[in-house]
């Protein structure tokens, strides 16, 4: 498991006094109110940020870091990624998963088999769609419904699937 979580990303400055526009990385863009601080990671170095203020506009979050009032002193910050320790992470409800706990987690089949490797969560409207690169069947999207995830153990790195009719080919099984 990753220690830290992404939540957002630096899209560009705000103004000349040392805001950012931030694109959420989090279901929950209104965490932001909650944070304290922030992991800034610049490709070089960690930088651990105290915030200052948040504003929301449209689908972004405006932050202020506490420091920092120059739009100098962020512009070079433009595309670097936002992190959050476990610690700061939102507390997660029975079934639910951080993507990057899911990322990597090998799929199993009720009877044991290995199914596949989990490679990408997509978000949709309804629920989330697990794709899985298997090399019977190649890629397989598998909806994250109870009928069809049987189980996971975050900690194991393994997941138990239940294939529905029509997520393979039929005459593949």
């Amino acid at each position: 498991m990753e220690e830290k979580l992404k939540v957002g990303v630096i899209t560009s400055t705000h103004g000349i006094r040392g805001e950012v526009k931030v694109f959420p990385t989090t279901d929950d863009s209104r965490r932001f109110r909650r944070l304290k601080e922030i992991l800034l990671y610049d490709g070089r170095k960690e930088h651990r940020l105290e915030i200052e203020g948040v504003k929301f506009f449209k689908n972004l979050v405006i932050l202020k870091f506490k420091g920092i009032d120059s739009i100098n002193d962020v512009e070079e910050y433009r595309g670097c990624g936002l992190y959050v320790t476990r610690a700061n992470a939102v507390r997660l409800r029975a079934d639910e998963y951080f993507v990057a706990d899911l990322i990597g987690m090998e799929g199993f089949l009720e009877d044991g088999s290995r199914f596949g490797t989990l490679q990408d969560v997509i978000e949709t409207g309804a629920n989330d769609v697990y794709a899985f690169d298997t090399e019977r069947y190649g890629e397989v999207l598998v909806p994250a419904i109870k009928d069809c995830i049987v189980q996971v153990d975050v900690e194991a790195g393994k997941m138990v699937l239940h294939l529905l009719p029509g997520l393979v080919e039929e005459e593949s099984i």
